[in-house]
Parts: structure tokens; sequence; C-alpha cells
């Protein structure tokens, strides 16, 4: 919305609009304006084919260069190693294919949200158009359910309220009027005079004039930042590219050494060319991006499990990478459920109201004092009117309970119910009657019913504002009796009151004060006896001298579990950040008591505030920011730009079409799957199906033990393959021309696929590490080999290379055939390798981890045994592989031999607390 709407009036709006209420615009106009402004529709985005998608899998690095070793390897004759590295690389596209086919489809979704009709003045008679053919200056009437076709001006409004939750955050609706706002700078959820595309009407009518459509609308601009807004690669999508980079360099780095040894000793170029092909299989673990896609997959299944449903595979290892969540507050850290917190009678008594959301289960707690409610005869009477003056209705379903109306009202209802007043019965067994309504409006701030009683007496039951109520009291009830106001000389200010009302008042306001403190919403409640004669008086003449009852503050209260939630976040070294569009005093206060803000350092920020920064100015404050509250959907989009130039890696949540550009812009976007728009779903890589901050906490503790285990399961991949190609290299540099290749190009597959790839699948499976929770988080440039890791795959890696040359080279002096040798060496490395699947468990040693607590390894380890010596001992095994049967004797010693490398480093590693052996 480029200009300002909301701060002109109304007869300016209408002309600069060039259209009346009374005639709306000509058919000639309609037309014309179409012409100009288009459409009314939101433009759809460029979406890839499924074809595009597929292709998309092959730019994957590590892909890449499993292709140039299937394309070399059919070109030589290889056949066997071609065929199976293209079915590994179809394999592994087929999965990453069939997760990004399923993903985001948000403006689609924004599409379907739209109304599809709109009730407009046209040529001075009101006609119902297709929402699309709307155009700015069209006069749009609104009523009661309606959803809005476009962003509107209100010219009038009679008791008009549009829940604009999923736009602003918002948790109640917003009461709407026509008169123009004072100010240049004000937020949306504050532009109480206009309304916008998509929001719903849920109570009055009104008219508005189309100020806005299509892209140009306030979900438009959120349209279009969608479209145009950047999604980050996640930090493993970076960390891979970043080994199959390293790996492709290696790679190559090893075959220029080879080839430039071997002409440099005469050999032929068949023979260079026969090593180098063993060297690119042995260098490239060609079942790691498979493996790492089905042990992601076994992490998003145990996800889902806790209620955390991840719609990209790659976003699951994000979680436990995250150093920051951005939490959305209403229903993901609050209930999304309004609630009576407290309550005050004018005795000076407080009590706090237990229970949780609109279940009736509750009661009321005596704070310093000791009268049950039920002996408070101004609190009963007030729950009584605020039960009476209430437009909701409280619906038990089974063992659910919901409130039909507005949220606020339904917590006076519960609040009754938990005091042992039934709506339902007070009205239906004839106790109270309502004979006439005064409904709530902006202008007075209260609302009032007429109410009979069975003996026929009638009093008008009466909530509202406090300081509205106070103004109006002639007395407050205490103690079951009236205690008067002397009226004079207060000229309205209830503090000049003389005793003995003087000393009520003044607690009275004490208590407001006590409330505001505590961010609630007070309401005050109060009542006054009707004659029969003032039954047919305005309701003007009736709300006043109102004897009062008593106060309630209201809020939408934290879920009981997430206070403990945050402090795990907290003590895993994740800060949690509040944003969100509601108020900044309400937000701080659920903020306190959740422990996000934590001290007197901790900052709110408005989004006014905001709109003041440079993207520099919020980078530098940002980590000492607690709360950002009044925030537009732009707004929330900088914040996490801000938090990732930071180098955070930032978890965004949210359940709005406010919350979608940020949601995909986030390292990982989690969406609420019970309140969450289609739009926020859509938008985000993870969705809670319970709507519960606790369950990003699971989330964040099992995408820790994916990373653990991720790094487990590379560590050994790559010390096989270091294993590999150490063992050749060897060969090759002490046997110069005469070179007999320790290990056949096809042995390599085996053991990369077989012998190493299936039992170290099973790390993913591994069980959490003690420490996981009070690790600081990984920083967002931290690559897998940190900590020493990739130098100790290096020593490993050679190590077990050695031992392999050097059975091999016993074999050959032996006088053993060179395929006996071969099978020498490729009996060694694998269980060389087994052996030290064991140490790969963890990140301490072998000797600080039970051998018998993963039962799947255990299980793949003998089954990769078994198969292994299938293809030594078997008839077609020799056939294929050019294996020869071992002698018992040498089998033995090579299971014995092969554990050398594992207990000898890591009983070197457990003596000198060395990390890289």
């Amino acid at each position: 919305m480029t200009k300002k709407w909301f701060s002109e009036q109304v007869d300016n709006t209408l002309e600069m609009m060039g259209t009346t209420i009374e005639q709306g615009l000509s058919a000639e106009e309609v037309n014309n304006r179409h012409n100009q402004y288009g459409s009314n529709e939101l433009e759809e985005q460029n979406k890839k084919t499924a074809l595009e998608l597929f292709l998309h899998q092959f730019k994957n690095p590590l892909i890449f260069i499993l292709g140039i070793g299937a394309v070399v390897s059919f070109f030589t004759g290889h056949l066997v190693d071609a065929v199976a590295i293209t079915v590994i690389i179809f394999i592994n596209a087929i999965i990453a294919f069939w997760q990004e086919f399923k993903a985001q489809k948000g403006m689609e979704a924004l599409r379907e949200m739209a109304a599809p009709v709109a009730q407009v003045k046209r040529g001075g008679e009101w006609v119902s158009v297709p929402a699309k053919e709307l155009v700015p200056g069209d006069i749009l009437k609104i009523n009661t359910g309606d959803i809005l076709a476009a962003d509107v001006r209100i010219l009038e409004a009679n008791r008009l309220s549009i829940d604009e939750a999923a736009l602003t955050g918002e948790s109640e609706p917003v009461n709407k009027k026509s008169s123009a706002l004072e100010g240049e700078n004000i937020g949306l959820g504050d532009q109480k005079n206009m309304g916008f595309m998509t929001t719903m009407v849920t109570s009055g009518t009104g008219l508005g004039v189309v100020t806005a459509i299509g892209m140009k609308t306030e979900v438009g601009h959120i349209a279009d930042m969608m479209a145009n807004t950047e999604e980050t690669k996640t930090p493993m999508q970076v960390r891979m590219d970043t080994i199959a980079k390293t790996l492709m360099f290696a790679a190559l780095a090893v075959v220029a050494i080879i080839c430039a040894f071997g002409l440099y000793q005469g050999m032929p170029w068949l023979e260079i060319l026969n090593t180098g092909i063993s060297l690119s299989v042995a260098a490239i673990p060609e079942g790691l991006p498979t493996v790492i896609s089905i042990v992601l997959t076994m992490g998003s299944t145990r996800m889902v499990k806790s209620n955390a449903l991840a719609k990209q595979l790659s976003a699951i290892e994000t979680l436990g990478s995250t150093t920051v969540i951005c939490s959305d507050k209403t229903g993901t850290l609050t209930q999304n459920q309004m609630q009576v917190m407290k309550a005050y009678d004018a005795n000076g008594r407080f009590w706090n109201v237990s229970g949780i959301g609109f279940d009736p289960r509750g009661e009321f707690v005596a704070v310093d004092h000791t009268t049950d409610v039920e002996n408070s005869p101004e609190m009963l009477h007030g729950l009584t009117v605020a039960t009476l003056c209430n437009d909701a209705e409280y619906i038990k379903d089974g063992s659910n309970s919901k409130v039909r109306g507005n949220p606020t009202e339904g917590a006076l209802i519960v609040a009754a119910a938990k005091a042992g007043l039934d709506q339902k019965n007070m009205l239906e067994s004839g106790a109270f009657t309502i004979k006439e309504k005064f409904p709530f409006d902006s202008e007075r701030k209260m609302a009032s019913v007429i109410v009979q009683t069975d003996d026929g007496r009638h009093f008008l039951a009466i909530k509202g504002a406090p300081d509205v109520i106070l103004s109006k009291a002639s007395g407050f009830m205490s103690d079951g009796e009236v205690v008067a106001v002397n009226t004079v000389a207060t000229d309205g200010n209830l503090a000049l009151a003389p005793s003995p009302a003087e000393e009520l008042v003044t607690m009275y306001e004490a208590a407001i004060q006590e409330f505001a403190h505590d961010a609630l919403r007070t309401l005050a409640v109060g009542y006054r006896e009707l004659s029969e004669a003032e039954l047919e008086k305005d309701h003007t003449e009736l709300e006043r001298d109102v004897t009062v009852l008593g106060l309630f503050g209201i809020m939408d209260p934290p879920r009981p579990e997430v206070k403990d939630a945050v402090n795990s976040c907290f003590d895993a070294g994740v800060r949690t950040v509040m944003i969100t569009g509601d108020h900044a005093l309400t937000a701080a206060a659920i903020a306190r008591q959740i422990g996000i803000i934590r001290s007197e350092e901790d900052l709110v920020v408005t989004g006014v505030e905001l709109d003041e920064m440079s993207d520099e100015q919020l980078q530098e404050i940002c980590p000492k920011v607690a709360v950002f509250a009044r925030v537009t959907p732009e707004h929330k989009l900088r914040i996490v730009k801000a938090q990732q130039f930071n180098n955070e890696v930032a978890a965004m949540t949210g359940d709005g079409v406010n919350d979608a550009p940020a949601l995909r812009r986030a390292d990982i976007g989690v969406a609420m799957g019970i309140t969450g728009t289609s739009v926020a779903k859509d938008s985000g890589d993870l969705i809670l199906l319970d709507d519960n901050f606790s369950t990003i906490v699971k989330a964040v503790r099992q995408g820790r033990q994916i990373f653990d285990n991720l790094r487990k399961f590379i560590r050994q991949a790559l010390t096989a393959n270091v294993g590999e190609v150490s063992v050749i290299l060897i060969a090759f540099m002490v046997m110069g021309p005469e070179t007999i290749l320790p290990l056949t190009p096809l042995m390599i597959l085996w053991i990369n696929l077989v012998s190493d790839g299936l039992p170290a699948l099973a790390l993913g499976v591994e069980p959490e590490e003690k420490d996981l929770m009070e690790r600081k988080p990984r920083k967002r440039n931290e690559s897998f080999f940190g900590d020493h890791l990739g130098i100790r795959i290096l020593v490993r890696g050679l190590a077990l290379g050695g031992m392999s040359y050097l059975a091999f080279s016993w074999a050959l002096e032996a006088g053993h055939s060179a395929a006996y040798a071969q099978t020498m060496a490729f009996t060694m490395l694998i269980f060389a390798q087994l052996w030290h699947l064991f140490d790969s468990r963890t990140f301490s040693s072998i000797f600080r981890k039970n051998p018998f607590t993963n039962k799947y390894l255990l299980g793949a380890v003998a089954l990769s045994s078994v198969l292994s010596l299938s293809v030594i001992y078997s008839g077609i095994g020799q056939i294929i592989f050019g294996t020869e049967a071992l002698s018992g004797a040498h089998m033995f010693g090579i299971i014995m031999a092969s554990s050398l490398p594992t207990l000898v480093m890591s009983g070197l590693k457990e003596l000198t607390k060395i990390k890289f052996v």
C-alpha cells in the first residue's frame, strides 16, 4: 500500500479515489480502471516442472563426480563398475526428487485464500461481482463472515470486528472504526480504519472503499516477498558441497600424482589408466549420498513420532545446528486461548485462577487471604454478570472444550464455570432471562444487557474498560453490602471521592496497575438495579450509577511446558527470541514469565523502532534483543536476515500469512500444523503437528543426534576410502613399473557399498551421546571435519591401508598368486574397517563405549562378514571378483591382525588424550 490511507479523512479518501458512497463507480470507469490496474489476483510464480526438479538433483557435486567415474569406467571396459555407479546415482536422485516434489506451494495457497465474490456499489446499485473484477475506488459492502476481497479504507463501521491474526499476528479480532488516524508510522496491526485482503469479518457490518488490489495489497506484498526471497542452503547442504569439492580435488590430486609418477617410471598408458580408475573409485564414497538420505529419512520418521514433520530431509540436520530460534508468540509459546488469570474484589482480595485455556477444570486460589471465592458475594455476583453480559458460548465436545465467539468473553464464561456457575443452566433454568443487549463498541468501551430474574426483578449487567466503569460508579459492593460513593465535588474523578469509598477507589486503581504490570487485559464488571419505568430508556441513560463488583485480568497464557523448553534451549546454547505482532508490554510480560527475558540487558524492540534502524544497526543490536513486538512481515524477514548475517543458524516459527517470507528465508522454517495457514505450512521446512514450542526442542535434540551420527558415518566411510587409496598408492610407489594392484575396482566398490556402507548405515541409529544437549551449537561455517576429525580420518585410513598392503606384500613374497594376494588385501581391509566401525560409534574411544548397545550395528557387522566371506569362498564370488579361497590359518590371522590399527590407536588416544589418532 503506497499511500497511507489510514491518515486520510473519509471525505478526502472518497474524493481522491474518484467515487461516492451513493453511486460507486460507473461501468465505464470500472472498465477504464480494470485496464489500468489489471485483475484483482495474485500473480502466480513460475514453477519448476517435475522433469526440471528431477534434473536439478544431478547438480550435486558429489553426483557429478560419480557420473564422471561411471563414464570413464564404461569407456575403459569396466562395465560392472559403470552400471553399479549409475544405479547409485539414480537411486539418490529419485530420493531427493521425491522430497522436493512434495514441497512449497505457498503462492497457490495464498490464491486459494482470496474471496470468490464481493458486493460492490456500481452505478448506484449493489451488485455481486467476482472478486477478481474489483478495481480501486469500488465501494465494498462488509458483512459478518465475509473474507475481504481487497484492501479497503473503512468508511462506515457498525460494531465491525475483523480477524487479522494470519496477517498481523494479532491474537484478538480488531475493532474497526472509520475516523482518520494521527501519525505517519502506524503499524499494520494498529491501522484500525483499514481492512486487508484475505482477512475475515468476525462481527458487525460496514462499508469500505477499495484502495489496493492484487499484488498491491498487503497480502500481495507478502506474496511478492515470498517470490523474491532467496531460499538459503541449509548448513548440511553447504557442508556436503564442501565434502564433495574436497573429495573431487583429492581424487584429482591423487590421479595427477599417479600419472606423473607413472610417466616418470615409463609405465604404459593402459597401466596408468587402470590405476587411475581404481584410485578414482577408491577416493569417492559411492554410497555416501544414498546413505545420508536414508539416515535422514530414519530421523524424519522418529521426528514424526515426536509431532514434528520434516518436509525436506536436509532440514532435519539443520535443527541440530540451530543457534537461535525466532518464535512467534500466539499459539506457539502461548495456548492461543484467552484465560482469566487473576480476579479482584472491592475488599482488596486477589485470586489467581488456575487451569489451562478453555478447559473448565481449575479453581480460584486465594492470594494472601483465606476467603474462598464461594464466600465472596461480590466475586460470585461479578462472575454472574460476566456470564450474562456475554455473547460467547461455551461448548463441551467430549473431552474437548472450546468457545464460540470472542475469546475474551469466552474466558469469562470458563472462569465462572471454575466457580461453579454454568452459563447454559443459568439461562435455560429460567433463573435469568436476557431481555435486551447493548453490544460493545469502541466509543463506549463497554457492553451491557438487561436481565430479568425469576422473581421478576430487572438489573443491568455491565462489563467494560475499568476506567470507564469506575467513572460511572455510584458505589462498590464490599462484603455483600454496597458502599456508596459521595459524588459531591468529584467532577467524574473518583480519586477525589471522600470517605468511605475513597479507600476502595484507591485499592481498585492499585489493582488495575498491578494487572497492567502483568500485561493482563483488565475488565471491570458491575450492575445497576432497574425499575419498570427505566426498561424503556436508552442504554446511554442506563449505563451510569454502576455498582462495581470486581476486576478480571485476562491473557493468552504461556503453555505450561514452554518455560522448561526455553530453559533447555538456553542450557544447550540456543537463544530464543520472540517475534510477534502483539503489543510490546504483553509480549515482554510473557517473555519474562517463560525465561526469554532473563536480565535487564535483554531488549524489547518495536516495529516502529525497527523502521528507524538501518540493516547494519539491526545486525549490531540483534544479539541483545529478546523480543521484537508489533512487527510486520517485512520486519520479520529483516530480522531473520540480520541473524544470518551474524553467522547464526536461524529457525523461524510461524502460523500466518505474515510469517511466510521469513519462514522461507530462515535456515529452517517451522510452521504450525494445527493453527497454521496453508501458506505458512507450504513455506516452512518443518511442521509442528501439535503447535508446541517444546516439540521444537525435542526436534533440536534429534537434529543434533542425527548430525552426530552423520559425522560418525562420514568418519567411517572416508576412513575406508583413505585406506583404499593408500593401499594402491603404497603399492604403486613401492613396486614401480611392475605394480600389481592390491585391489581391483570391483573389490573397492564392494567395500564401499556392502562391507563398509551397510554396517556404517547402522551408525544412523546410534544412541545419543550423554553430553548432546550440553554442547554449544555448531557455527554455520563449521565443517564436518571440525575438532580434528579430518586428521583422524587421514591417520586411521593410512593405518588401515598400510595393514592391507602388508597382507598383500606378505602373500606375494610367500609365493602365492596375485589373485590370492589381492584377496588377502581385500579381506584385511574389510575386517579392519569392521573393527574401526566400533570406534566410530563415539568421539571419545572404543574403550568408553559398550559394544552391545547398538543391536543394528551388531547385525550389520555379522551380515557384512557373511556376505564378504561368500565373495571369497563361493564359486560365483570368485568368478565375479577374481578372489581365491584363503586358508583357515590365514583367515584367522587376518581377523586378529585387522584389529590392531583400531585397538592400538584407541589405546594411544586413551593414554595421551591426543585427539587426532
